[in-house]
């Protein structure tokens, strides 16, 4: 078990265009030969967008991008000629495949903050997939079958408990709150990675909402 805390993150985006990003793994200009990746989870960006502000058009391919809302809300528009807005409690997945390309921006009144987690496929081409869950419900698995990982949401009240699937990688990322797991108190911003993970349990400290992630595709396993 290894816990890192939100604020040793890599700190990039464009502080003029009003984007703050923050990485929990080697990403863009930020490169750790030791922190490429975890399972199939290649990235865990949070991104903090201004009103107006945005990622003009850029290209994805071989990679599962899965995108958690926080504050606010975020609109995307792709070259399929797609619109859409994601809110908070909405799960959007853009399964890149050979490749398509897409603009990510606020435009709301107000502050946008959301999780971009990256995932690498278990074969890389293929079409380009698609597909927004409105309003996840809590406890309610959300399976990435190209990475061969499964999303679980947790949303906790204080004292309550929950228990983390047993797999061989797992990833915790605190979206808000205090959790203890393992006899650390692991808070906003923060993750916890699992090796091996035996099944075991969480406990809200305070309410809480809590991603894990259950992979079963490895460093090991062929790209």
């Amino acid at each position: 078990m290894q816990v890192r805390r939100g604020e040793g993150r890599y700190r990039g985006g464009d502080d003029a265009a009003g984007i703050e990003s923050l990485h929990a793994f080697s990403f863009s200009g930020f490169y750790d030969p030791a922190n490429v990746r975890f399972g199939a989870l290649v990235a865990c960006n949070e991104e903090r967008l201004k009103s107006g502000a945005g990622f003009a058009e850029h290209k994805h391919r071989d990679m599962e991008i899965v995108t958690w809302v926080i504050e606010g809300e975020l609109t995307h528009r792709d070259s399929k000629g797609r619109t859409e807005t994601i809110r908070p409690g909405d799960v959007q997945r853009q399964s890149a495949g050979r490749g398509i390309r897409h603009v990510e921006r606020n435009d709301g009144d107000g502050p946008l903050r959301f999780l971009q987690m990256w995932l690498m496929p278990r074969e890389f081409g293929g079409k380009p997939e698609y597909e927004v869950v409105r309003g996840i419900a809590d406890g309610t698995p959300y399976a990435v079958e190209r990475a061969g990982a499964i999303l679980h949401v947790r949303r906790l009240r204080a004292a309550e408990r929950t228990a983390l699937p047993a797999a061989p990688w797992v990833y915790v990322h605190v979206v808000r709150g205090m959790v203890e797991l393992g006899g650390e108190f692991v808070h906003e911003g923060d993750a916890v990675r699992l090796a091996g993970c035996e099944q075991t349990e969480l406990t809200a400290e305070s309410p809480a909402e809590v991603l894990v992630w259950e992979m079963r595709t490895g460093p090991q396993d062929p790209d």
